[in-house]
């Protein structure tokens, strides 16, 4: 006897759509297993990681400052993801999209022009799609992986980071520490809510989320896309091009994600740092993935992903366990929303082995 894997001839919806919320409650209850091991209470180590961060006005602005970057990075890949186009680089991509908004900010320090602002968040946005341009132009003429082009060019960039602010970008005045000058203030976004750290860059989390749904439900080219995921036979027979799909998808997850390297430099942080994301562009894949590409559950995924970037702070303060265990939550939740797919999409079937015979057939 001998298990197998079979495909389902029609997979449940209702299973489906249920996936996430059943790959939430295995995580919690791995989590359960997890901190019996690190020696903790179960019931007080989970109050410490899920509720604690956000009982209060300011944790749940933390929450919301947080989910931003996530939700913003995860709404640009899954319009690649749809389309077969895995960019694995947008941390790569915040990183270009910061320096390029940094570069401007420090250039222009010190003006109290309008414009400044606005002009970082363009030159974020493009920083992050030039990023995007090698591996659009590298799969569509030398048919490169995007896959290895996206990753490996994600740690050029933080090199160039940290080449730049332990080099041109060092503030003179900042006692040899790797950072920029802090920027001035109109250079960076103004508080949503006094005495919290939520400002108003939360606000184009919102905006691509909108833009994300009209594009995918509303437009012909998000249809194209969508059509040359599912079906890459079918719509190369519908004369949809390929290849203005892969640089559309990139292109985009570029811009998205270098937008949000605005969001952080111009934010919460006010200047250049070798350690302006926390790995938000990896995050957002998993965003992307637990909210089934879909705008709107990207929205509640960013919002649990960042409740795990919080709880592990918490933890690290109250419980004294290490902050790796954010990033083992994290693998955690991917890995019970895959095995959950796995058996909506597969059931597990016996089969008896055939006994051998002997002699010549």
């Amino acid at each position: 006897m001998r298990l197998r894997l079979e495909a389902r001839p029609d997979p449940s919806r209702a299973m489906l759509a249920a996936s996430p919320a059943i790959a939430t409650v295995l995580t919690l209850a791995a989590g359960v297993v997890l901190f019996l091991a690190l020696g903790q209470r179960p019931g007080a180590a989970l109050h410490t990681f899920f509720v604690k961060p956000v009982s209060t006005g300011n944790g749940v602005a933390e929450l919301l400052l947080k989910a931003a970057p996530l939700v913003l990075i995860a709404q640009g890949l899954s319009i690649g993801f749809r389309a077969n186009v895995w960019n694995i680089g947008a941390e790569g991509q915040l990183v270009l999209g910061a320096i390029a908004a940094s570069a401007l900010a420090i250039r222009f320090d010190g003006t109290t022009s309008g414009w400044l602002l606005p002009g970082m968040v363009a030159a974020g946005i493009l920083g992050g799609m030039a990023w995007a341009t090698v591996p659009a132009y590298l799969r569509t003429r030398f048919h490169a992986n995007e896959i290895l082009v996206t990753l490996m060019l994600t740690y050029v960039a933080g090199l160039l980071l940290s080449y730049l602010v332990h080099g041109p970008m060092r503030d003179p005045q900042g006692l040899n520490f790797p950072q920029s000058i802090l920027f001035g203030e109109s250079a960076l976004f103004a508080n949503l809510v006094a005495g919290t750290r939520l400002n108003t860059s939360v606000l184009f989390a919102l905006a691509v989320t909108l833009g994300a749904w009209v594009f995918v439900t509303r437009t012909f080219a998000g249809y194209q896309m969508l059509v040359g995921g599912l079906a890459p036979l079918a719509a190369r027979y519908a004369g949809f091009s390929e290849t203005r799909a892969v640089w559309a998808a990139l292109l985009i997850g570029g811009a998205a994600a270098g937008l949000a390297g605005v969001g952080e430099v111009a934010g919460p942080l006010g200047q250049l740092l070798p350690t302006v994301s926390p790995g938000y562009g990896f995050a957002a894949i998993i965003v992307a993935f637990v909210g089934r590409l879909h705008p709107l559950g990207i929205v509640a995924a960013g919002l649990l992903m960042s409740l795990l970037y919080l709880g592990g702070e918490a933890a690290q303060i109250v419980l004294q366990v290490p902050y790796a265990v954010t990033s083992l939550f994290q693998g955690l939740l991917l890995f019970c929303l895959l095995g959950s797919d796995l058996f909506v999409f597969y059931r597990v079937r016996r089969v008896r082995r055939r006994p051998a015979t002997g002699g010549r057939p």
